[in-house]
């Protein structure tokens, strides 16, 4: 018998240098390296430049500790943003920015005084700014490194940062630009303020967690009314906050709600003036069944007045306590009347000023009651637990008087916590600077008027933000601009000391603009501040303001200097879009909107993307001590930056969205597919000239004229959804059409072709063409996702020609769209499903090695085409049944192409095709 010959060598196998396996954390930072040596940004800028403009701000990441995973899905869809952008020929450029001052800062340079046993208030103001602004510049580097590792492509030699010169002059600006236009008042209105760190927080600075608190409930003796029988009875308050007793000056109830007037069963000589549907949850409290002696509602407590439990300590506890009307008083829980202490409640504030009722300031600011208070003097911090507990001071003073009714230390709450130390919070009433929300600008509207239009105007992705944003504005109180802090923007104004009045002096202004814009913050200190007046005012008769402004002031203004200074001259006003997490809604989405409109009537940006939450794997929030982090750095350094940006490309990122080891893996085989689809094309265009080999598209076979269809279908979707920003349709319809339409239908079925054909043939010559196009059309595609994978697939084909990021999107023929066609393969791929599925079992039985041997019946009115290649079996016949069967070949096999075939005289030999190919 004579040994057939092998005849692999004379097949067109694919050939290429580009690995299958990836080895990304080796990789990547070579490529980032040879980024920054060749300056590919600013290659794109000058490639962009003269093209229309795409604007993108960047939302300012605080500079104070590492990137962390929200941190890297947030600059990847950033990064996403700015490069489809530029992908579609647009000059979109991406200035990174960083938050440097406030508090968080503030606070580690605070601890590093702590443990060298160093009290802050002790080292000189400019030394403190001085530890401050370098600790800030140490986290602004390591996280911009972090970035760049990450893939991102922005102008970071020269990033803004809050703590700029230019940019606090600014800043500064901005502010005098409010006070210049009278959006500006000094007034006391209880703000939430943070014992522990003793300045004032924005409501964007406060989380609220569960905690348990002391509850009680405390008799206030009647002493006037109109209606005698409450002379001598004591109105009922319950609060889970004792520590604000000491400051009570009233007592609110509803005037919709029904009272009684009850007793104890076991009756001990009081009466108890409590709400009607609370009656038996209070008795409960106490320990005894009420008894209604008379019925009242709240409108018949006009009138009536009560004494403080500690009325005996004289001076402020002697003086009447009003019960007063508060529409906000509910029956939900509690004793149906509330106690007013307008230093520590918004509600209390505005009900007891209307009754002329004005703060004491008694407790201090690091949660003391002052040292003159009348009670309790000194004492505090009056958010300690043990402060407020049954059988602290409060409850015992309370108790000894017999006033405390009951007390316990189980009452579960949400309460507000600081964002940064995690401390509890309080409302504290105190002297702040305040933009009031509700005073006419200057065009008529007011601010929170001019603000809700444009939210109305703004676009939202996703839409809900637009409630979220426009309830938030919509019941927003004035906004608190003061901190007392030392490391922030100075509140850069002058107090007459008889009036009360700011100076609006633009020449003033204008000569302190210029000073911090030479020297920065520190142009600005309580002791040096009045060289500004010299010459002009008497500086004895002015009082340099020396807080410091709100950080979200410095970020809200952010537009101003970064698009709107010239600083970088790519830049322009307003921004196309802003782009940051959901709680950015209630901070710096928000200030940024009230900063623009009060300066600029509308908002900075035309639209704003948000993305949700990094959950861990199960949906838990992630948390240092539940151990449930996912480290970014970490996770580059074993898996790459590209499979991050995959992973945070493929999520729906406008909800909360989960990361762990098993999505990971996941995400790694998805990223595999992708890499093999271009190792595929780049093997199969080996050695491929389209001046040589290229065909008219009207040569073309159905086949390829149907994929170039698809394409012009898939280039349709990945443009809208760059419109949308809808960044998981353009990742997944990418993949997809990679591994559903090419690896397992193109491809499979092309690869006789491209492995056994004539190289001259115009068969292969077609199919070359097309994975040509669809090389050129996916590479780039990829390209803003996998930054650096679709780096190297581009280097491996065409190291002479730059970076891909350079290229941008072609315009694909509207032509190669044949609905007809489309249709008929459609069904034709939905036949091959059932063929592939019948041979399947027959496969399994070793009935059939493989398709190749399969001869297969089709119903005949299956649609037209070459069935036999596109099912890649022997033999296709029309049979007269509506199903699919399938039996074994008889004919032979061509010992180069391996097809089954009727010329094939005996295993072995070669098929005509194959003869002529291997005999040419």
């Amino acid at each position: 018998m004579t040994e057939k010959r092998d005849y692999r060598d004379t097949v067109f196998l694919p050939k290429t240098e580009f690995p299958m396996k990836a080895g990304l954390p080796q990789k990547e930072p070579g490529i980032q390296a040879r980024w920054e040596a060749e300056k590919l940004y600013e290659q794109l800028r000058d490639a962009r430049r003269g093209r229309p403009k795409f604007m993108y701000h960047d939302g300012p990441p605080y500079a104070n500790g590492d990137m962390h995973i929200g941190h890297a899905l947030n600059h990847t869809i950033k990064d996403m943003v700015c490069r489809t952008q530029n992908l579609l020929g647009k000059d979109a450029p991406y200035v990174p920015g960083w938050d440097c001052h406030g508090l968080p800062i503030e606070w580690k340079v605070e601890e590093q005084y702590r443990k060298a046993k160093k009290n802050k208030d002790e080292v000189p103001l400019l030394e403190f700014r001085a530890e401050c602004r370098a600790y800030a510049q140490h986290w602004v580097d390591v996280q911009r490194g972090q970035l760049k590792r990450l893939g991102v492509m922005a102008d970071w030699d020269n990033p803004y940062l809050t703590m700029q010169p230019e940019s606090e002059a600014t800043i500064v600006a901005e502010l005098l630009k409010f006070a210049e236009s009278g959006q500006l008042y000094r007034g006391a209105k209880p703000v939430m303020w943070s014992p522990v760190e003793k300045t004032a927080l924005a409501e964007a600075e406060v989380e609220y967690e569960d905690i348990t608190s002391t509850q009680i409930d405390v008799a206030f003796e009647i002493v006037e009314s109109t209606i005698p029988e409450l002379v001598g009875a004591h109105a009922v308050i319950w609060t889970t906050t004792p520590w604000t007793i000491p400051v009570n000056q009233a007592v609110a109830y509803g005037p919709e709600v029904e009272y009684r007037l009850c007793r104890k069963r076991n009756y001990d000589g009081r009466q108890y003036l409590v709400g009607l549907e609370l009656m038996a949850a209070f008795g409960a409290r106490i320990g005894d069944e009420l008894i209604p002696v008379k019925a009242l509602k709240g409108s018949d407590l006009a009138g009536t007045v009560a004494r403080h439990p500690m009325h005996h300590l004289g001076g402020f506890f002697a003086e009447p306590r009003p019960l007063l009307p508060g529409d906000f008083v509910t029956i939900d829980s509690g004793t149906g009347l509330v106690h007013m202490a307008p230093d520590h409640g918004e509600d209390d504030f505005e009900l007891c000023k209307a009754h002329g009722l004005n703060p004491k300031f008694a407790v201090e600011g690091d949660g003391k009651y002052r040292e003159d208070w009348g009670w309790l003097g000194g004492q505090g911090s009056v958010i300690n637990p043990k402060f407020n507990a049954p059988d602290g001071p409060i409850c015992a003073d309370l108790r000894e008087i017999g006033c405390l009714l009951a007390a316990s230390a189980d009452y579960q709450h949400s309460y507000p916590h600081s964002w940064r130390s995690k401390a509890k919070v309080i409302y504290r009433c105190t002297p702040q600077w305040f933009v009031p929300m509700d005073q006419p600008l200057a065009y008529g509207r007011t601010l929170r008027e001019t603000a809700l239009s444009e939210i109305e105007r703004v676009q939202f992705t996703p839409e809900k933000g637009r409630n979220r944003i426009g309830s938030m504005v919509a019941g927003r109180p004035d906004w608190v601009l003061s901190r007392q802090r030392a490391w922030g923007v100075p509140m850069t104004l002058f107090v007459n000391r008889k009036s009360g009045d700011y100076l609006v002096d633009p020449e003033v202004n204008a000569a302190i603009i210029a000073a911090v814009r030479a020297e920065g913050m520190d142009a600005w200190t309580p002791d040096t501040a009045h060289r500004f007046l010299e010459g002009k005012y008497d500086p004895s008769e002015w009082e340099p303001v020396a807080d410091i402004l709100d950080v979200w002031f410095d970020s809200g203004a952010s537009h101003a200097y970064v698009l709107d200074s010239g600083r970088w001259p790519d830049l322009s006003w307003p921004a196309d879009i802003y782009v940051e997490g959901s709680d950015q809604h209630r901070g710096w989405f928000q200030s940024s909107l009230l900063e623009s409109c009060a300066t600029r009537g509308r908002a900075p940006y035309d639209r704003i993307l948000t993305h949700g939450f990094t959950m861990d794997a199960k949906g838990m929030k992630m948390s240092k001590s539940l151990g449930n982090t996912i480290d970014p750095i970490k996770v580059m350094e074993t898996y790459g930056a590209d499979i991050i940006r995959l992973w945070a490309l493929t999520v729906d990122f406008t909800e909360d969205h989960r990361i762990g080891d098993e999505i990971l893996k996941g995400v790694s085989d998805q990223y595999r597919k992708l890499r093999n689809t271009f190792r595929y094309l780049l093997g199969a265009l080996d050695g491929y000239d389209h001046a040589a080999e290229g065909v008219e598209v009207a040569q073309m076979p159905e086949l390829e004229r149907y994929m170039l269809g698809q394409l012009k279908r898939l280039d349709s979707t990945i443009r809208a959804a760059i419109d949308s920003y809808d960044f998981n349709e353009y990742t997944r319809a990418l993949t997809d059409f990679c591994n559903e339409d090419l690896s397992a239908f193109f491809f499979d079925i092309r690869k006789d072709r491209l492995y056994c054909d004539d190289p001259a043939g115009i068969e292969r010559r077609a199919y070359r063409t097309v994975l040509d196009i669809l090389f050129q059309a996916l590479v780039r595609y990829a390209a803003p996702v996998l930054v650096f994978t679709s780096e190297e697939v581009w280097a491996t084909r065409f190291p002479d020609r730059g970076s891909v990021h350079l290229q941008e999107l072609h315009e694909l023929p509207e032509e190669w769209l044949d609905d007809a066609l489309a249709e008929r393969f459609a069904a034709l791929r939905a036949l091959r499903g059932q063929v592939l599925e019948a041979i399947e079992p027959l496969r399994r039985e070793k009935v059939l090695g493989s398709g190749l041997e399969a001869e297969v019946t089709v119903p005949a009115d299956a649609p037209e085409g070459d069935l036999a290649e596109l099912f890649i079996t022997a033999k296709v016949t029309r049979g007269q049944g509506g199903g699919v069967t399938v039996t074994r070949t008889s004919d032979h096999k061509c010992g180069r192409c391996w097809r089954h075939l009727p010329d094939v005289a005996e295993d072995g030999d070669l098929c005509g095709r194959c003869e002529s190919v291997v005999g040419a």
